[in-house]
């Protein structure tokens, strides 16, 4: 039931505050921002990383100052025109980011285009140093705010071009090197990603040894890469020596070890090591405390990560109490806005959690709460409110109050009707919980016509073969056999219901073991025996490795 919505921004317009002209020669280049330690993301914010952070966080000049690059400056004789160039990069970002944020993307676009014509020329005539590396790095990461990933990915290839020539002493180059491997991460190009920040890694070895805390964000980058790519050991591992060396260094209960400490409890729960995770969180939630006290929205935040462990090693009831006193604490702070799209994952994690302890009426009432305040912030009828209705309509199915799962899921696709085309497959997710639910409320003329129509657009969106398909399929034979249609008709989409899991679920899957169970019983009861007999002895075969619980 967990909820994912994005919650976005009104645009506010003003008129664009400067062009940077462009320049011809390699000394007088006139750009923007060195801004320290960047991060591109894929849904196209732009947001600059703390040292030793794996989230984004905003910009500020104070953290810049901190996160330039490591790297002394011997390759340059004249320091003072260095430090320009970095201002001038500082502003071009800034001014980027703050268009961005205001919503004028088209003078966001300009500007990232005048500049980038400007460091076009200067390559073409020959120039491909440091500065036209910085300039290109700051406008890709320009572009991956405005969302334009292609043009970045071109971007990308000019720089790493570039960069590969430029030597390690440059400054510059390991701040760039770091941005680089999260435009490539971001853009899902893993391999391209890894080599960007072992060579940042690299650099900053050789000038501060390994045991250095500036080298945590490469090593972040690095274990973001291996997990995304399947590596979970080795990720593991260097999430664990980034832990290392900030114990080391910055002591036990430093707040640096937060991120690498999250990045490696998250791992460690995909992972199935719930006891190690546990031991993650648990750090982190002292560590918060020490700092801040019990009191405060860090340490809340802290408590309903805990608390996502504890759930995970089974302490549900002790994982629900977890998650009530952090939401609380956030809660009693102002910590973060009512409507937060983390703030309200977490109610709705609590709520799942609710439900599944058998405390469904508590778990409700949390979702009743989610919808509130997003009508309350989004406005009535507001197609963020979609996600809550779901959750609550298959709430009230659980405890078998299939009238007002009824008016719920009616209000989801009343709401659908009016932002998405009718053909659009999202709305086929509340039109099958309608069907199942009037299933249960004894209207299958009803259910089978919205079955019908949801294996028609999913057939349309995602091809006659996909698995989307094989669900509502498996929906509309359940209402057709009570409605006793045509035997042979619900057998061959019984037929067409297990290839579709066979090929996308596995030949020896549970989903696929009950379709055979169905398939048995309609050969049984059209008297086909000879074909029932082969299927019934893999049914059989099947239910057996089961019942052994051997792994398949």
């Amino acid at each position: 039931m967990a909820a994912s919505l994005l919650h976005l921004s009104p645009l506010l317009l003003s008129p664009p505050s400067f062009r940077v002209p462009r320049r011809s020669s390699n000394a007088d280049i006139g750009v923007f921002v060195r801004c320290g330690v960047l991060g591109a993301q894929r849904d196209g914010s732009l947001k600059l990383r703390y040292a030793y952070r794996e989230e984004s966080v905003p910009f500020s000049k104070e953290e810049n100052s901190q996160s330039r690059s490591k790297l002394p400056d011997k390759a340059y004789t004249d320091m003072d025109s260095m430090g320009e160039f970095e201002r001038q990069l500082q502003d071009f970002f800034v001014e980027i980011k703050s268009q961005l944020e205001m919503g004028n993307k088209d003078d966001a676009i300009d500007l990232l285009r005048a500049n980038y014509e400007s460091v076009r020329e200067q390559i073409e005539d020959g120039l491909r140093g440091i500065e036209q590396a910085a300039t290109l790095d700051i406008i890709a990461l320009g572009y991956m705010g405005v969302g334009d990933f292609k043009i970045v990915e071109h971007l990308l290839d000019t720089l790493d071009e570039i960069v590969s020539m430029l030597n390690d002493d440059v400054p510059l180059v390991d701040s760039i090197l770091v941005h680089m491997g999260s435009m490539f991460t971001a853009l899902c190009k893993f391999e391209d990603a890894l080599h960007a920040y072992e060579r940042s890694l690299k650099i900053l070895e050789v000038y501060f040894g390994n045991q250095s805390p500036f080298l945590i964000l490469p090593l972040m980058g690095i274990a973001k890469v291996l997990r995304s790519i399947g590596r979970s050991t080795k990720a593991i591992a260097v999430y664990q020596r980034a832990v290392d060396i900030l114990e080391k260094k910055r002591g036990m209960g430093s707040e640096e070890l937060v991120v690498p400490l999250s990045g490696l409890g998250n791992l460690l729960l995909s992972e199935g090591k719930a006891v190690e995770a546990e031991n993650c969180f648990s750090r982190i939630l002292e560590i918060y405390k020490e700092a801040y006290g019990e009191n405060d929205g860090r340490t809340g935040m802290a408590m309903s990560s805990f608390a996502h462990a504890l759930c995970a090693k089974g302490n549900v009831e002790e994982a629900i109490d977890m998650y009530k006193r952090g939401l609380q604490v956030i809660k009693n702070t102002n910590y973060m806005a009512l409507d937060d799209s983390l703030l309200e994952k977490m109610r709705v994690d609590l709520a799942e959690l609710l439900h599944v302890s058998g405390r469904e009426q508590e778990g409700r009432e949390l979702l009743q709460e989610c919808l509130v305040i997003t009508e309350r912030f989004k406005g009535i009828e507001h197609p963020n409110s979609v996600t809550h209705l779901l959750n609550l309509a298959a709430s009230h199915s659980r405890s078998k109050n299939f009238v007002e799962a009824e008016r719920l899921l009616r209000t989801c696709l009343h709401i659908m009707s009016k932002s998405v085309r009718p053909d659009d497959q999202s709305i086929t997710v509340p039109m099958l919980h309608l069907a199942v639910t009037l299933y249960n409320l004894n209207q299958d003329q009803e259910a089978e016509s919205l079955a019908l129509e949801a294996v028609r657009i999913r057939e349309g969106s995602f091809g006659e073969e996909s698995l989307p398909v094989g669900e509502a399929l498996d929906c509309l034979v359940s209402v057709q056999a009570r409605l006793g249609k045509n035997d042979g008709d619900i057998l061959c989409n019984l037929k067409r219901i297990l290839s579709i899991q066979e090929r996308e679920l596995g030949y020896e899957s549970e989903e696929v073991m009950l379709t055979l169970k169905k398939i048995v019983f309609y050969l049984d009861k059209m008297g086909k025996k000879d074909e029932k007999l082969p299927i019934q002895r893999r049914l059989s075969m099947l239910k057996t490795r089961y019942k052994q619980n051997v792994p398949i």
